[in-house]
């Protein structure tokens, strides 16, 4: 379905009911999915490969949150040689930059040596956050910066006690993280308890230890 141009109270009750939007590079339409099987990261198995733990733990890259949230979205954006059409159009952008705005949706970014090398975003609403897309510049030092973006997300999100990490579909990347599928009925119900919760996305404070947060 077609709901017409979105914008942040759009969007906000969209996720809530569990639908997200892609835009059709092809037709310029935004159409709403809710997919059958859903697809989730358990917070609480998340598997993080050896060699990776070995990157996130080595300091290579600074992480932080929100410094450059629209910086983030438009390299998620931007065309790849094995991508070159993309779901996230100027109409959605804008949309979720004014989720931003309004505390809705938070970037996860790695940086190195100064430079903006790899991130994720994604939409937080009560203790549920709706992981989105992820991007990564290996040919400026950030070779495994989005994976290294995944595993501190998840740090944060146990840390500020969410409770559901939805990835909308199970990809073999994915997978290797412990992605799994539920039926769309589960994941509405953890859906429904998740948004009666209270997620708090992490200060400084919440920072897991020897990762930058600023």
């Amino acid at each position: 379905m077609d709901l017409g141009r979105p914008n942040a109270e759009l969007l906000l009750r969209a996720y809530a009911r569990g639908i997200f939007p892609m835009a059709d590079p092809r037709t310029g339409t935004i159409d709403y999915y809710s997919p059958d099987p859903r697809a989730v990261i358990p917070l609480e198995s998340f598997h993080v490969p050896r060699s990776l733990a070995r990157v996130a733990k080595s300091g290579v890259f600074e992480l932080r949150s929100d410094s450059v949230f629209e910086t983030v979205i438009r390299a998620c954006a931007a065309p790849r040689p094995e991508r070159p059409e993309t779901w996230l159009d100027e109409r959605l952008v804008r949309a979720y930059v004014e989720l931003h705005a309004r505390g809705f949706a938070h970037s996860v970014e790695a940086w190195r040596e100064g430079r903006l090398v790899g991130g994720l975003y994604g939409v937080h609403i009560g203790a549920a956050f709706f992981g989105e897309s992820m991007f990564s510049r290996p040919e400026h030092g950030g070779r495994d910066a989005s994976k290294v973006c995944l595993v501190t997300l998840v740090d944060w999100l146990r840390a500020g006690g969410f409770h559901l990490l939805d990835t909308q579909f199970r990809t073999p990347h994915l997978a290797r993280f412990g992605c799994v599928e539920i039926p769309r009925a589960e994941y509405l119900e953890r859906l429904e308890e998740a948004l009666e919760r209270s997620g708090r996305w992490p200060s400084a404070a919440l920072a897991p230890p020897g990762r930058a947060f600023k």
